[in-house]
């Protein structure tokens, strides 16, 4: 990689920060700098941080000019993609840890409610930071020091199952009670179905679920029943299962598995993917 033969001819760095386009697509990017612990490398990635132009977002997510709208799904699925357009903002909101809410001094009060009530549909996961004319309260846990991959402790899932404001893309919420250890290669077998293939494992006892579909990123916590918890990342197809970097509160372990997906087609209710999730975990292989 470039960036590492930089490293070593000038030395360590303590962070690099890589501002892309504004029509980059930051899930071709990601995955490159998502590397696996065992190759050694000393770069690894932070998280992904989205600065959004708070005047201007709802018409670029409704009303993207040509170059605007994200073209990758149709790449890899020719002539099955329909319904709502695509923006290259919905990409890269839906990509993000960190959503920098800016130039908020030039809309309403209730017109930012709005931009958030979209946002949040959008990626219900990612930290919303307000602001106006690019100014953050701090840099270190705004845009560096994020530890986007390294656990999610403090993540808030929401309550909310699905939210389904934006036409395009949403987010689902799967719950359940803690689980075994011997049940975890049941949820990667899952997330390679849903991730690699496409394909949502069907459930007897549940309605049909969606069949054209593209997951953007997905987060999890697992709580096992021996009081340990891992922690699931995904970026499209890329994903990991990883020990929780926080297994010191034995005391206060998690009551319940959670694992949300945010991307394209997932559906009007969560039910499919709740229902496919549990009867795929309840399977005896």
């Amino acid at each position: 990689m470039a960036i590492e033969s930089l490293m070593e001819r000038q030395g360590t760095f303590d962070y690099i920060l890589l501002e892309t386009t504004g029509l980059a697509d930051p899930g071709n990017l990601a995955p490159v700098f998502w590397v696996d612990d065992g190759l050694g490398s000393s770069i690894y990635l932070d998280g992904i941080v989205t600065l959004v132009d708070a005047k201007n977002i709802l018409h670029l997510l409704d009303q993207p000019a040509p170059e605007e709208k994200a073209s990758h799904a149709d790449e890899e699925h020719p002539g099955s993609h329909s319904g709502p357009v695509l923006s290259m903002a919905h990409m890269q909101i839906s990509h993000a840890d960190v959503i920098i809410l800016n130039k908020t001094d030039l809309v309403s009060p209730e017109e930012l409610e709005r931009v958030r009530e979209r946002i949040f549909s959008i990626n219900s996961v990612a930290k919303i930071h307000v602001t106006d004319h690019s100014r953050t309260p701090q840099i270190e846990g705004v845009v560096l020091d994020l530890h986007a991959y390294d656990n999610l402790e403090s993540l808030d899932f929401g309550s909310k199952g699905h939210s389904h404001i934006d036409p395009a893309i949403s987010t689902i919420a799967i719950t359940i009670p803690p689980i075994s250890v011997d049940k975890i290669p049941h949820v990667d077998a899952w997330l390679r179905s849903v991730l690699w293939d496409t394909i949502l494992p069907a459930a007897k006892s549940t309605e049909s679920g969606p069949t054209d579909f593209d997951i953007h990123r997905l987060k999890g916590i697992l709580a096992l029943q021996d009081g340990s918890s891992k922690i699931i990342q995904a970026v499209r197809d890329v994903f990991e299962i990883r020990d929780s970097q926080n297994q010191q509160d034995e005391e206060s372990p998690k009551t319940q598995c959670k694992v949300v997906l945010i991307g394209r087609g997932l559906g009007k209710s969560v039910q499919p993917w709740q229902g496919s999730f549990e009867a795929f975990l309840a399977r005896d292989e």
